[in-house]
């Protein structure tokens, strides 16, 4: 059982920028956010806090994302004004969420195919800006300068409603990619993020899909 001590005033605060964090943007702030938002010298003595506010129950840290945040309901008492517990209400990001993971994408087949599945993960819907449907295993190193890396999982909601400018999901004859939407009334185009890459322009006939909209990023060891 985790102890439940009482908090710090600097833990106090930093639980407090979390709990604003997630409900302005919807998403827990990075180690690095902290640490500048509270004039840490590093991500480090950030990451100290919050595990001492994990074994005083107040959060969950997860493994694999920078934004690895999640709070406790015990926080919610810890945020009510005056402390003493009980939930005043339900803060953003103490639901999981089961996501299926897409592996490799066989041609012609639909994105969320049972084949394509690797298993189901549970995560924060407050790690993403927007609620996501699945998680696909990105391959090869076209959007680093996004950083979106090889081996990354991008949270993708699925829909065509997509912007100018927003990285989609897109499938072009038999392939999926993930790149950035460039549309005009006279063509598409999918931009990479690496200059090693050349844009991809979707010529007039050629089968060519939205097959959702990027909302967040997972990362192995970050």
């Amino acid at each position: 059982m985790p102890n439940v001590a009482k908090l710090t005033a600097r833990q106090e605060e930093i639980l407090r920028l979390i709990a604003r964090s997630i409900e302005r943007s919807g998403y827990p702030p990075t180690r690095a956010e902290i640490a500048a938002e509270l004039g840490f010298r590093s991500a480090n003595a950030a990451e100290d806090h919050l595990h001492a506010l994990a074994r005083k129950g107040m959060l969950e840290l997860a493994s694999g994302t920078s934004r690895g945040i999640r709070l406790t309901p015990q926080a919610a008492g810890a945020l009510r004004p005056g402390g003493g517990g009980g939930l005043v209400r339900a803060l953003p990001g103490m639901e999981q969420l089961m996501l299926p993971l897409i592996g490799r994408v066989a041609a012609g087949s639909p994105i969320l195919a049972q084949e394509h599945v690797e298993t189901t993960l549970g995560v924060d819907p407050g790690l993403f800006s927007a609620r996501p449907d699945y998680l696909l295993k990105v391959r090869g190193a076209s959007m680093q300068g996004a950083g979106i890396l090889d081996g990354d999982l991008l949270a993708v909601r699925q829909t065509q409603d997509v912007r100018n400018g927003q990285i989609v999901v897109a499938r072009l004859g038999d392939e999926v990619t993930v790149k950035r939407l460039r549309r005009s009334a006279a063509r598409i185009e999918l931009l990479p993020e690496n200059p090693d890459f050349s844009p991809i322009v979707v010529e007039p006939g050629q089968p060519f899909d939205i097959e959702g909209l990027a909302v967040g990023l997972l990362r192995n060891g970050v």
